[in-house]
């Protein structure tokens, strides 16, 4: 987290990604660093498309890092899903941005816990899910760079 946080600027909009098999949700987050915002869910098709539109919201939104949910197991312990979301997390490196994986154990049942709670029926759920997973994930790195500075 230190080298993350030494390697980005005073400020700056960072981009949170919920990386899935199937999709990959996407977050923003002020340039303050004070809260993070769902954005978009894009289809997983070939990775020079996903990165395609990832760049897009790079260019966009004057991003100057990336966070990436970190699939662990329960018990800490790395997955076929852990694996491939290193790859991508790897494969974005050329961008030249930092990139920060965030472990996100939790982060679709607790987005899942609260849309059950705000009555949002499985459909709608279905549509904004990764999303705001990604702002989960980015609301967890925020606050801990938060607390570092």
């Amino acid at each position: 987290m230190e080298a993350f946080r030494h390697a980005l600027p005073d400020g700056g909009r960072l981009l949170g990604l919920d990386i899935g098999t199937k999709t990959v949700g996407m977050a923003l987050c002020d340039s303050h660093w004070t809260f993070a915002t769902a954005a978009e869910t894009i289809e997983r098709r070939k990775f020079s498309k996903d990165v395609e539109r990832i760049k897009a919201v790079i260019t966009d939104q004057h991003i100057v890092g990336i966070v990436a949910g970190l699939p662990l197991n329960l018990d800490g312990s790395q997955s076929q899903q852990t694996q491939a979301a290193r790859s991508f997390a790897q494969n974005l490196k050329p961008l030249g941005l930092p990139i920060l994986l965030w472990d996100e154990r939790w982060s679709t049942q607790a987005v899942t816990r609260d849309l059950i709670a705000s009555d949002v029926s499985r459909k709608k759920r279905a549509k904004v899910i990764d999303k705001m997973a990604a702002a989960y994930i980015l609301q967890g790195a925020i606050d801990r760079l938060a607390a570092l500075s």
